[in-house]
């Protein structure tokens, strides 16, 4: 025997073997359709008894395996089942002459025979036949089955008879020797009248009447056939029938304690009538005794206790019996056979250590020259044993050799597709899923280098079928899942494979479905590169959306009244953790940032690498990287632009490596760094460009606040100068802009500013909107700087306080001067602990602008822009005041304010004030000028507690009093500069300058005190009067004190002023009083007036002058001295009328 059947199963022995063939020309469809039915009756319960009789059907046997039908009954065949086509009459003696030539081929073993025949109808298909069956057509055969069920009863019938007949036991009958066909050569010449050749004859006739026993449903008969079979055939050694002894005695055992078979298929047996073979047995069949002259009523406990094989003993017995097979080279079949089926009951029995001893043997049995197909055949029945046991990485291997084999070199038409669907089958065994996201999951799985072995003989396999997808298909799997262990060398080869497939055929992310219905998922390189984090940016501060402020109804829906909810904070955790706080702008390029590195030794080139998003439609903007080989984190700005408004989901990126297109998402990336990936778009705003008539500033404005801004622009001024900044506002979005605020904040806290830093009027401005996509409207803002103009240095200390009087004469020459020696050159930096009244000392005033817009649907829905502009103003000093003093006027209500005015630049300036001529400087002088003012009634501050509440002390009270009063006292002033050679101007304040003693000098007291002579005020100018005629004096006051004053007593003394110092005040002869030369003031209210009268006589010509007094009491001392400051009354006496 030389053709194997490796589905051989220990079952198989109680089968009765019935071949199924075609007869002439007969389709393969119809031949199966028939066979098909045919195969479905396996199995029949025997009428009068609980047996049961089972059939393998074949389509194909080989001839020389039936020689071995005496050595195991079951390869006998027994029953021939011929189909057949037939549509004439004509043609029938043909027909049934090629059925009796099928018959010979099996002549010899078969019990019985049928011939279907399909197409024939008239007379002759009429005629009754018991070995022919006629049928119109393949469609009309409902019979087939009852047909079959028939025939078998028939095999059974014969079986039967051979059984009684052999199982008789026949005294003085002379038993037969039964053969193999390769023994029978050996027992020519044998002596046969020995004891020896007896006992073999009866004991191969023992075994051979156990294997009827056994087909026939006799198992328990079959089992104690075997056991005689055993001791008789071991006594003289015949081993090769004592292994099929051993073999059948163990097929007996499995189907007694297996009844649902060892071949694993789910067609498995099932007795009929729920009964077992072995109580079957029980059943008293007359004239059937057993060999041993035991009646067949027996009780089977004898037989299940002695003569039934235990599980373990049945492998021991199996071990045996192959091993007395391996004495033969002509029983190689057998042997294989064998380990095969015991295979299959290890696999049931779960001891896979055994069974692959089994198998191992089976591996080294030794053939003949075997084709190539039986070698295909051979290695993957191997491959599906050991994966019955559960050795699937030896299955694979066998599995694998299979697939090599299909395209072997001797092979003519090699089986490419045969080995690439072999190969996929290895692929469990080895560990190895071709679904990339199994690789994702934790430590690599399997042997890396025999995976990878088997991935390149997939590619190559995939390439020979003529399927460039397939082969690009593995080959990215490959890259992708191996890339850790592939050496540099190996990695070039690989992506220059790569690419070379991706020239004919591009990677995709398309499902690939192979012909037997298996899909293989698309392979994203997420390796190249390798991607650890993932940030979504924000827009840049002048492009970021900010909610406008709403009234608290409007938001109350949207929180919780609750400080914490854990049923809000379970249910939301994950979405807080990947939502972003941040909002992106429809229409607006967004950007977001990958940390990449390249892992292969060269460089890579990524091309066509973009977003891909969710949720929103979104435009992406596709780029180009090229990653130096083995580079460090590398960061990788890709952009797209949302088209509309709701929450964008960024779930991952898509690039085209090595020609391979890719879609990565963020979830299958492992290890993998993201602070979220959900991000709300709001509806679109415009953008609002600026740009001014000033030069960038080398200088980065930081505002305290975080804000950052854009734009920084830079402006060199004296102190005390203004100049204007033209802002050019251009709306470069897509959407109008339709609303503007502006605002300002000055960074610079440790200079005192006086007055507005920045103004402006936005009215003008405004006219101009709504501002349209592409249009520019311009804004002006009036820059002003005026810092302190104080100096601690006083240059002209020796001309002050020199001895120079002017209480009763107009100041003759208000300026006197000093030159200071120039600096020849000025330090650029002013040295730390530099004063800040340094003449050379250069500040700086830094200021931001905040432009707050809105416009288009982004309006509507509550939200604006801002941008802000930097504005730093580096200020140099113009002129300084070194002191500040006072002097008395002619008037009471006037006086002089003598400034010390120092020139700090490094040109001629000039210096007026409102009331005087310009003082012309030279640089580095210093003059003083005096300038005549009106003395100020200051507006008195709120006194009552409640307004005094607002200021922390009563220090912050005076200060705010005494800033208000150096503004109106500056106003009135109106002190400028001018430099003529630049024709730069500006103006130089007092403020912060004036003392409170200068303060009191400057106001008017409390008490005003006039004077009239006839009727006419008498404070600057001499009035005049006629010798000899009396003239009227009248004193008012004039009480602007929140308190009642007076009375006052007044005296009045003339004089005469002699201009040498000296003055004359014995005038009695020259100057009479009309009445007395003492004045009575009466209480004066507040806000009221008191006046008293008087007259005088002047006897001669000349200027006489009147000093009026007070009297000392306890009245005016409780007023300062400053409240009784009275004008000096000058009268000019002339001649008399004639």
């Amino acid at each position: 025997m030389s053709v194997p059947d490796y589905m051989q199963c220990a079952e198989d022995h109680q089968t009765l073997l019935v071949v199924v063939q075609p007869v002439g020309i007969v389709s393969e469809e119809n031949f199966f359709r028939i066979y098909k039915r045919i195969c479905s009756v396996s199995q029949i319960s025997v009428r009068d008894s609980q047996r049961v009789l089972y059939i393998r059907y074949r389509h194909h046997y080989p001839p020389e395996n039936n020689e071995w039908g005496d050595f195991q009954t079951h390869r006998k065949v027994v029953g021939l089942v011929t189909i057949t086509d037939c549509f004439s009459a004509k043609d029938w003696p043909q027909t049934f002459e090629k059925f009796h030539m099928q018959k010979e081929i099996y002549g010899a073993t078969l019990y019985d025979s049928r011939l279907f025949v399909f197409g024939l109808q008239g007379e002759v298909a009429e005629q009754p036949r018991t070995d022919v069956a006629f049928y119109p057509s393949y469609e009309d055969c409902q019979t087939v089955e009852r047909r079959v069920e028939d025939f078998i009863e028939s095999l059974f019938i014969v079986l039967e008879s051979k059984r009684l007949d052999r199982a008789t036991d026949k005294s003085g009958d002379k038993v037969p020797l039964l053969c193999v066909p390769f023994e029978k050569k050996d027992f020519v010449g044998l002596d046969t009248d020995s004891r020896h050749y007896k006992k073999r004859c009866q004991g191969r006739m023992r075994k051979h009447v156990g294997d009827l026993c056994l087909q026939a449903g006799m198992l328990q008969d079959s089992l104690v056939h075997y056991h005689l079979s055993v001791e008789l055939l071991r006594s003289v050694n015949d081993f090769l029938w004592l292994g099929a002894a051993l073999e059948g005695l163990c097929s007996a055992s499995v189907i007694y304690h297996y009844p649902g078979g060892t071949s694993g298929k789910s067609g498995s047996r099932r007795f009929q009538g729920g009964s077992l073979p072995a109580e079957a047995a029980n059943r008293h069949r007359p004239g059937a005794l057993t060999t041993n002259g035991i009646n067949a009523d027996t009780s089977t406990e004898i037989g299940r206790a002695k003569n039934c094989l235990s599980p373990e003993d049945i492998i021991d017995k199996y071990k045996e019996a192959i091993s007395y097979y391996s004495k033969y080279k002509n029983a190689g079949v057998i042997e294989l056979e064998a380990c095969v089926k015991a295979v299959r009951v290890l696999a049931i029995q779960k001891r896979s250590m055994d069974a692959s001893e089994f198998l191992q043997n089976a591996v080294y049995i030794n053939l003949r020259q075997l084709s190539e197909e039986e070698k295909i055949q051979r290695y993957s029945i191997l491959s599906e044993l050991y994966e019955l046991i559960g050795f699937r990485r030896k299955s694979a291997f066998f599995k694998r050799v299979a697939a090599m084999q299909c395209v072997a070199p001797s092979i003519a038409e090699p089986g490419w597709r045969a080995c690439y669907k072999l190969l996929l089958e290895t692929l469990p065994g080895y560990s190895l899923s071709l679904d990339p996201k199994d690789f994702n999951k934790g430590m690599h799985r399997g042997w890396a280098a025999v995976q990878m072995r088997l991935l390149h003989e997939l590619v190559y396999a995939s390439r020979r079928m003529g399927n460039p997808a397939l082969s690009v298909r593995h080959l990215s799997f490959l890259l992708q899942t191996m890339l850790d262990f592939l050496s540099d060398q190996e990695k070039k080869d690989v992506t220059q494979s790569l690419e070379s497939s991706t020239s004919k055929c591009p990677g995709t992310m398309e499902l690939i479905t192979l012909p037997d219905g298996l899909t293989l998922p698309p392979v994203p390189l997420t390796k190249l590169p390798i991607v650890r984090r993932v940030k979504l940016l924000n827009l840049p501060a002048s492009l970021r959306p900010q909610k406008m402020k709403s009234l608290l109804g409007q938001n109350v829906s949207t929180k919780s009244p609750f400080i914490y909810s854990p049923i809000i904070a379970h249910s939301r955790g994950e979405e807080r953790s990947k939502k972003i706080d941040f909002q992106w702008v429809q229409g607006d390029v967004c950007e977001v940032q990958l940390m990449v590195y390249n892992p292969m030794p060269f460089e890579l080139r990524v091309e066509n690498m973009g977003l891909l998003t969710s949720g929103v439609e979104f435009e992406s903007l596709p780029a180009a990287l090229s990653l130096p080989a083995e580079s460090g984190l590398y960061p990788v700005t890709l952009v797209g632009v949302p088209q509309t408004t709701g929450t964008i989901t960024v779930n991952g990126y898509h690039t085209t490596v090595f020609g391979v297109f890719s879609d990565c998402l963020l979830d299958s990336l492992p290890g993998i760094k993201t602070s979220g990936s959900t991000v709300e778009v709001v509806p679109a705003l415009p953008r609002l460009q600026i740009s001014t008539s000033l030069p960038r500033s080398a200088h980065s404005l930081q505002p305290s606040s975080g804000d950052e801004v854009s734009t920084h622009v830079s402006v060199q001024l004296y102190n005390g100068e203004a100049q204007q900044l033209v802002i050019t506002l251009e709306n470069i979005g897509l959407e109008p802009l339709e609303k503007l605020e502006v605002t300002s904040k000055i960074l610079t806290t440790k200079e005192k500013l006086y007055g507005d830093f920045l103004s402006w009027k936005l009215e003008e401005t405004l006219a101009q909107f709504p501002l349209q996509p592409g249009k520019v409207a311009t804004f002006t803002v009036d820059i002003k700087v005026k810092l302190d103009f104080s100096c601690q240095e006083n240059l002209l200390q020796d001309l002050s306080d020199d001895g120079i009087s002017v209480s009763g004469f107009p100041l003759c020459s208000p300026f006197r001067q000093v030159v200071r020696p120039r600096v020849e050159s000025k330090p650029a930096n002013p040295p730390e602990g530099s004063k800040p009244g340094d003449p050379s000392h250069v500040k700086a005033l830094e200021a931001v602008l905040h432009f707050k817009y809105s416009g288009g649907p982004g309006h509507a829905a509550g939200y604006h822009r801002s941008l802000s502009l930097g504005l730093r103003a580096e200020v140099e000093p113009s002129v300084f005041f070194t002191r500040v003093s006072t002097l008395p006027a002619t008037s009471s209500r006037q006086c002089h304010l003598l400034l010390d005015v120092f020139n700090s630049t490094e040109r001629e300036l000039t210096v007026s004030a409102r009331s005087s001529e310009e003082l012309t400087l030279h640089a580095g002088e210093c003059q003083r000028m005096a300038i005549q003012v009106d003395k100020f009634n200051f507006e008195s501050f709120p006194e009552s507690p409640g307004e005094k509440a607002q200021f922390a002390n009563s220090k912050q009270l005076e200060e705010e009093r005494q800033e208000a009063r150096g503004l109106e006292i500056n106003s009135k002033l109106g002190i400028r500069w001018r430099i003529p050679s630049l024709k730069r101007t500006g103006e130089a304040s007092v403020e912060g300058l004036l003392n409170q003693l200068v303060l009191e000098h400057l106001q008017l007291a409390p008490l005003q005190w006039d004077v009239l002579v006839d009727g006419q005020p008498c404070d600057c100018e001499a009035a005049a009067c006629r010798v000899g005629d009396p003239i009227r004096l009248e004193v008012r006051l004039t009480n602007r004190s929140p308190r009642s004053v007076g009375p006052f007593a007044l005296t009045v003394v003339p004089y005469q002023d002699h201009q040498n110092g000296v003055h004359n005040y014995d005038l009695r002869s020259a100057v009479s009083f009309v009445g007395s030369s003492t004045f009575y003031l009466d209480a004066a209210q507040p806000s009221s007036q008191s006046a008293c009268l008087g007259a005088l006589l002047f006897l001669y010509t000349g200027d006489f002058f009147l000093h009026i007094r007070f009297h000392e009491d306890s009245t005016s001392k409780e007023l300062p001295p400053s409240w009784f400051c009275l004008p000096s009354v000058h009268v000019r006496a002339l001649e008399g009328r004639a």
